[in-house]
């Protein structure tokens, strides 16, 4: 690395400060301290480093309104922004104002040199090109995407880097990883925030009623049309619209989807006058698409129209750091709907949480933390408080149930002389809770299969969770 270039480090302590000189003697020709950020500032405007290394927490003001008016004064500044707390909205945050990176603190004894090394490279490839117009403006949301594992700060990073733009963006992972969550941060961090964010269900429509949903119809379009439908596209009109489940989608679908891509123009089912729209399209498959387009089930031109930028949501099991913080999250998503003081977790429960492979990922997770809440008879929860949907944890009542079922008739006389022996129960809504709860259990948390196996639609489930959750 040439000598003659400079990095300003930030830090409200020292001890870092002096260590991280030492850590990148050699690799630069000069490193400046600051501990506070207005001193920070003004060092930056009269000596214009090449790297700016700061601490989020300084004072007098925070680490992200120093990259603010770093990049105001100077649009090609290079800056990485660290935190021991790093949370989802402040990466996001840095990532959309134009931080090169973000770094959690404690990685940082293991990859200072490589970050520095990386910024330093792209500093002196922006010095050389045009001034670009940063991106100044921070929207404030809360998102129910959480994590704090390597793994998802990459994911927070890349929602920062593409929210500004109008990319087609896909996204992939298993079920319940939180696909629609990404996709929602997204759309609250663009510049379409303040229009509509709709999301549909590709997997959860009949095929031959998605067309319709999508594009609209006119009465009498086909039987059962008594009246003009206005499809989702139009509804999202300078919004964003997020379709889950595409790999699921019927290849004549797919067809009018390009259309709309490639020149912003549909006609409603039955209809032959040309609406425009302009909608940012974002998607999300547990489908190898790759494979979908070499069986000829999904379309190339689609395929790359919809793949410009890729994130991918790695499966619970595979972000250990994240479960014990999620499952705290959703205790406290619980206990605000009820307002009540949020359930606590035992150091056995954690450990049982930390050791489950997650079958169903974030969304298993989220269910059992719920069915916990409803069945807990303290406020400490313990491993045998946590229903896990484990093969393992089949009885073997279970099995000779499955094995020898009994008839409706049978069944149906049990539960009334179940209701019989406590009058205080209420049969209906006990018996809906408990087929909820078994149905959960038996799928691994997959409210699709869930769904379908208790005869709803899977919107008609998370209601049905919600209302569990808060009783």
């Amino acid at each position: 690395m040439a000598k003659e270039q400079t990095i300003l480090l930030v830090d409200r302590e020292t001890d870092f400060l002096d260590w991280a000189r030492h850590q990148l003697q050699g690799q630069v020709g000069r490193v400046l301290q600051e501990t506070s950020s207005d001193t920070a500032y003004k060092t930056f405007c009269l000596e214009q480093p090449e790297l700016v290394l700061a601490e989020m927490n300084l004072h007098p003001f925070s680490g992200i309104e120093l990259l603010a008016r770093i990049r105001r004064h100077s649009p090609n500044a290079m800056v990485v922004l660290t935190s021991a707390f790093g949370t989802t909205q402040s990466v996001i945050e840095a990532m959309k104002m134009g931080a090169f990176d973000f770094v959690r603190k404690e990685q940082l004894p293991f990859n200072i040199r490589v970050v520095v090394d990386s910024a330093l490279k792209a500093s002196a490839e922006l010095r050389s090109a045009s001034a670009f117009k940063p991106q100044l403006t921070v929207e404030q949301h809360q998102e129910d995407i959480v994590g704090r594992s390597e793994a998802m700060q990459q994911v927070f990073k890349m929602i920062g880097r593409v929210a500004g733009s109008e990319a087609a963006v896909m996204i992939t992972g298993e079920s319940g990883s939180g696909k629609e969550l990404v996709a929602r941060a997204i759309h609250n961090y663009s510049a379409r925030s303040e229009k509509s964010f709709l999301a549909i269900n590709c997997a959860a429509i009949p095929e031959a009623l998605l067309e319709s949903e999508l594009f609209g119809h006119e009465k009498g379009s086909f039987t059962g049309a008594h009246t003009q439908r206005v499809g989702r596209f139009e509804q999202s009109d300078g919004g964003t619209l997020f379709l889950d489940e595409i790999g699921e989608m019927a290849v004549q679908v797919q067809s009018k989807i390009l259309r709309v891509l490639q020149e912003g123009e549909f006609s409603r089912v039955g209809g032959d006058r040309t609406l425009r729209t302009d909608v940012r399209i974002v998607c999300a498959t547990n489908k190898n698409l790759e494979d979908e387009v070499v069986r000829k089930t999904f379309r190339e031109d689609l395929f790359y129209r919809l793949n410009v930028v890729r994130i991918h949501l790695p499966p619970l099991r595979q972000r250990a750091d994240d479960i014990t913080l999620l499952a705290e999250y959703f205790l406290q998503k619980i206990a605000n709907r009820k307002h009540s003081p949020p359930l606590k977790l035992s150091e056995d429960a954690i450990r049982v949480l930390e050791t489950y492979p997650w079958p169903g990922n974030v969304r298993e997770l989220e269910n059992t933390m719920q069915r916990a809440a409803v069945l807990a008879t303290a406020d400490v929860l313990l491993p045998k408080d946590i229903p896990l949907g484990h093969p393992a944890q089949e009885t073997a009542c279970d099995r000779d149930f499955c094995a020898c079922p009994p008839d409706k008739d049978q069944l149906l006389g049990a539960l009334f002389e179940l209701a019989a022996t406590d009058p205080s129960l209420p049969l209906l809504s006990w018996a809906e809770r408990e087929f909820t709860v078994l149905a959960m259990r038996r799928t691994d948390g997959n409210q699709v299969r869930a769904a379908k196996l208790l005869g709803i639609t899977r919107a008609t489930l998370r209601k049905r969770m919600e209302r569990i959750g808060s009783e």
